[in-house]
């Protein structure tokens, strides 16, 4: 029996929640629109299979399938990152990183990661993570003038602190990293190098990012955001010692039995990713991103590092505006802009209000939006929260928004 008919209740939340993505303009950063083939693999019979262990080493019979499935997934990730090793059976980016730091760390150790609040994860030592509590985390930061990364103090910090490990990554740094410079600070200091590359593997696999896989020990990432798969995780390294304590960690250190529907829509994800169309689409999304963040910096907001060179920025709102970014997001929201409240650098707000808003252009560039509907999106942006106050005047917007959203369907038919 289909879901209309067993669960009418759970399909009609689920036929509203696709009205909205259609209907809504979606600048989270984070967020993306798979295809349908991905879709239809996470949709699929593999979910029915259980198969601890790893390729032509599971625990149950009737594998022989799923090792298909992860065996091209692993090749596919190989040949798209160029690296030796990759496991694949994560369940987010999370978990990838849980991985990461056992292989690498022993519990108390002192490791260097970029201050949330200055555009790093939550992963990457926050107090209420498993990071920060398992291990001693040391913020670095950006500068205070320029709010571009400090390579220079980070290597100050590295001498002093010697760390064992330092993760380079951010959830919400607009500026390209040069994990070249870092995994010379790293060997300074005798000290591992990991990336999460969550936010940045469409770029770096589409080559519009400097490839973390040749420097760093361990890379991490997640299969969503701008690599446009399905939710889950990723780790890739090039030394056979350290994929095999990845696999141990990974199965049966932190998890059960891997998503075999997951993988499968990795797999297809992976090789959506290796078509020269996703290079096209990669570098719509960056010209998407600074045109936005131009748009918004002519119409007078503060943009933080000002500008980007990649799928996202920050706006200051609070600078701008006088407002906080949780107040930015509602009222955004109400007129059909979706974004997320975002922490700035030296922010004085509270982390549940902060003083500004993220976006990101990887959503809306799947769904075929250009140079010119960035420029719109950035005006309609702008009279929202200019009058905020004025309940007919926001409805009107978000006839616009949906009047703009129906010219560029999220899946055809």
């Amino acid at each position: 029996m289909s879901l209309q008919y067993s669960d009418p209740e759970i399909y009609q939340i689920i036929e509203k929640e696709i009205l909205r993505q259609q209907r809504n303009i979606e600048l989270i950063a984070s967020e993306n629109y798979v295809s349908k083939a991905v879709l239809e693999a996470q949709g699929s019979v593999l979910t029915n299979k259980y198969a601890e262990g790893y390729p032509n080493k599971r625990y149950y019979g009737g594998c022989d399938y799923a090792d298909e499935v992860e065996n091209i997934a692993i090749a596919r990730a190989k040949l798209l990152f160029g690296s030796n090793y990759v496991n694949v059976q994560p369940h987010s980016g999370s978990s990838a990183n849980m991985a990461a730091y056992r292989v690498l760390l022993r519990p108390g150790d002192k490791v260097l990661g970029m201050a949330l609040d200055h555009g790093g994860h939550l992963t990457h030592g926050h107090p209420f993570s498993f990071s920060g509590m398992d291990y001693q985390f040391i913020p670095y930061f950006v500068n205070r003038e320029t709010e571009l990364l400090d390579y220079d103090d980070l290597e100050a910090q590295a001498i002093v602190h010697r760390p064992r490990l330092i993760v380079a990554g951010a959830s919400s740094y607009s500026r390209e990293i040069d994990f070249r410079r870092i995994k010379m600070i790293a060997d300074m200091v005798d000290a591992f190098f990991m990336v999460d590359m969550a936010h940045i593997a469409g770029l770096v696999a589409a080559g519009l990012h400097q490839n973390p896989v040749p420097y760093a020990d361990i890379v991490t990432s997640t299969t969503h955001k701008t690599l446009r798969g399905p939710r889950g995780g990723l780790i890739l390294c090039d030394s056979k010692e350290l994929i095999m304590q990845i696999n141990r960690t990974v199965f049966p250190g932190i998890q059960g039995g891997p998503l075999m529907h997951i993988i499968a829509a990795k797999a297809v994800c992976f090789k959506e990713a290796l078509n020269d169309q996703f290079k096209l689409y990669q570098q719509q999304v960056i010209r998407n991103a600074k045109t936005l963040s131009n748009s918004l910096q002519k119409l007078g907001y503060y943009i933080v590092s000002g500008g980007t060179e990649n799928h996202l920025f920050t706006v200051n709102v609070k600078k701008s505006l006088g407002i906080t970014g949780k107040k930015a997001e509602e009222i955004l929201d109400l007129v059909g802009i979706t974004c997320n409240k975002n922490t700035v650098p030296f922010d004085d707000e509270k982390p549940l209000y902060t003083s500004g808003i993220r976006l990101g252009t990887p959503a809306i560039t799947s769904r075929g939006f250009k140079e010119n509907e960035m420029k719109e999106i950035a005006r309609l942006i702008d009279q929202a929260l200019k009058n905020s106050t004025d309940n007919a005047f926001l409805k009107q917007l978000r006839r616009e928004v949906y009047a703009l959203t129906d010219k560029f369907p999220v899946y055809e038919g």
